[in-house]
């Protein structure tokens, strides 16, 4: 090959090298512009997964409290376009109007620009739907799954408590929360908050120019699933306290039950009650308010902790145990019944200790208030006074009266012993004694007992002398496993042989001729039972009685009170049955005393009703 030839294969060479240079720029060109529009239009996001809280299940694993599926709109402040936004738009799509849309994202923005708050919570899965679809017109806004609450039986609301948004408040005290979560307000739901909460989730996602979802951001390996919270199971009897709440219909009042032999509560009734699924939903707070507003029923209000009573004639068996085992009397005591000074019920004269129980006699507790109070101990008949009563309010508070028993929800009540820097107090240290306190000695005067207090009474004196701290939660997750503290035995100090002497009392004033608690006998189980009737001022009595069943080998402890409605004999007394026959047997036998009981009207409290209207 010559030289000219050699001369156009080399520069045919170089002109396909350029060639093939130039093309590929243009392919790099091209191709890179492409990519980087197509990176461009894609971008990460980071969000939070929310966990399942807890179940809530009754001590036969009945499920009371479960959740439904709900989604809250997000957004991130900081995404929004200052200029040209149309905020009417997404309003519309969210179904709020403009001025709600701005009040929402003004408090979003003023929590965080670069963090995402609620704008609209709690959607409806079916309409959620239509909503996601065109969300890739609003880039800022982020759905999110959420979980309501729910009630397959709805009972016990007081007990159970229910759920609210946090406040800034408590985002400030403790950072876990952030804007929109939810935590337990009230009731179980509020103790139990970081066993039923569970733990957040976080998910890392590609999303297109329309804010829809590619793909995992590297493949999830940065993702962390939320954890569910821990199931609880409570002490609560649903069908038992389900019972209660019908008993207690048009009632103003409330019932304990309590298992003796653990400390468990069985049924606590609190009423006027409310259904639990008013507080759920985006119109919980419209329905709180209308609860709240409600004052002359006071259907928030849970009368079983919070309600601080007299405990009337049943205190006399407490000051019967406090006086046997003081040794200022003993069974066969007998004392006039005297009533020149204090007033009484019925006709005896001369009875020992359990005829005196059995008749609820007040001139007998008087004289035994009078032995206990004033023992000679001083010169100065104050001072004997002061001397007896602090030991006396001492021996009292042993029965687990004058402090809270330290149930498992909150706003429990303490209640009152009287001592003497109360005395001292209103009528000056040395200027009161026994004759000015002398009340007391019938549950009247300044004691103040809380309903759960009365029904850990009828528990102590069916265990003889102990009780276990009230307590509502049976298990928490897979653990079969309480709090230390309600497995410890607290004693009263009282030996057991006394409270023989009061059992046999109780026992005959349910089932023998002359008892004041007739209406509480039933067939086939034997009721020991006191009860009540407290003064109430210028308005009418509360009806009050404490019970327990059977005689051997306690099962359930109760106190009921029905507030107005007389003797004790009358109205708590049976309701007190029907429950404890409800337990034990699961039916009931006497059909006409339950009619009896869900007929009742008070017609004072109807007429307190229309006065406060």
């Amino acid at each position: 090959m010559g030289f000219k030839e050699r001369s156009w294969v080399i520069i045919s060479i170089f002109l396909i090298i350029g060639l093939i240079f130039i093309i590929r720029l243009f392919f790099l060109q091209v191709t890179t512009d492409y990519w980087a529009q197509k990176a461009a239009s894609i971008t990460e996001k980071e969000i939070t997964t929310y966990p399942a809280r807890g179940l809530i299940y009754d001590r036969n694993e009945n499920l009371m409290v479960a959740n439904k599926a709900v989604y809250d709109m997000m957004v991130l402040p900081a995404d929004v376009k200052k200029n040209g936004f149309d905020s009417l738009g997404i309003s519309n799509l969210l179904g709020i109007t403009t001025e709600e849309y701005r009040i929402a994202f003004n408090k979003a923005k003023e929590y965080s620009a670069y963090k995402p708050s609620v704008i609209v919570e709690q959607i409806p899965a079916e309409q959620f739907g239509y909503i996601v679809d065109q969300l890739y017109n609003y880039p800022a806004f982020i759905p999110v799954p959420r979980t309501l609450r729910s009630y397959p039986i709805p009972v016990a609301p007081h007990t159970i408590g229910y759920i609210s948004e946090v406040s800034p408040r408590q985002i400030a005290q403790n950072p876990h929360y952030k804007s929109g979560d939810y935590i337990g307000a009230s009731g179980i739901e509020k103790t139990y908050e970081t066993d039923l909460r569970g733990k957040r989730g976080v998910r890392y996602i590609v999303v297109d120019v329309h804010n829809k979802e590619i793909e995992s951001y590297k493949s999830g390996d940065f993702d962390k699933a939320a954890i569910s919270g821990d199931n609880l199971m409570l002490s609560i009897d649903a069908i038992l306290q389900g019972y209660g709440e019908k008993l207690m219909q048009n009632k103003k009042g409330t019932i304990v039950a309590i298992e003796p032999s653990s400390g468990e509560v069985l049924a606590m009734v609190s009423s006027p009650g409310y259904n639990p699924n008013l507080l759920v939903g985006r119109e919980r707070s419209v329905n709180f308010k209308a609860l709240a507003a409600n004052d002359s029923l006071g259907p928030l209000f849970n009368r079983a902790l919070n309600a601080q009573y007299r405990p009337g004639s049943v205190f006399k068996i407490v000051e019967a145990l406090v006086a046997l085992e003081d040794g200022v009397i003993k069974p066969e005591t007998r004392i006039r019944c005297n009533r020149g000074i204090i007033n009484c019920h019925g006709s005896h004269y001369n009875d020992d200790l359990t005829n005196a129980i059995i008749h609820s006699c007040n001139p007998y507790f008087r004289e035994v208030y009078k032995r206990l109070i004033q023992q000679g101990e001083a010169n100065s008949i104050y001072k004997d006074s002061e001397i007896g009563l602090e030991k006396w309010q001492k021996n009292v508070m042993k029965f687990g009266f004058g402090a809270t028993l330290g149930i498992d929800v909150n706003g429990e009540k303490g209640g009152q012993v009287p001592g003497v820097s109360l005395y001292d107090k209103w009528y000056g240290s040395g200027r009161w004694a026994f004759s000015t306190i002398y009340s007391n000695a019938i549950g009247e005067g300044e004691l103040l007992v809380v309903p759960l207090q009365m029904a850990n009474l009828a528990a102590i004196i069916a265990n003889k002398g102990y009780y276990y701290a009230p307590h509502l939660v049976k298990s928490i997750g897979d653990e079969n496993a309480i709090r230390p503290e309600y497995t410890v035995k607290h004693q009263t100090g009282v030996s057991p042989e006394y409270f023989d002497l009061v059992v046999e009392a109780m026992d005959a004033v349910v089932n023998k001729t002359g008892g004041t608690a007739r209406r509480a006998r039933t067939k086939d189980i034997t009721v020991c039972g006191k009860t009540g009737t407290v003064q109430n001022g210028d308005y009418p009595d509360h009806s009050v009685f404490i019970a327990f069943a059977p005689r051997e080998n306690p099962k359930i402890a109760i106190a009921v009170y029905v507030e107005y409605a007389g003797f004790g004999g009358t109205w708590a007394a049976p309701i007190a049955s029907l429950m404890i026959e409800k337990y034990l047997k699961g039916e009931i036998s006497n059909s006409r005393k339950e009619k009896r009981i869900l007929d009742f009207e008070n017609l004072y409290l109807e007429k307190v009703e229309k006065e406060d209207e």
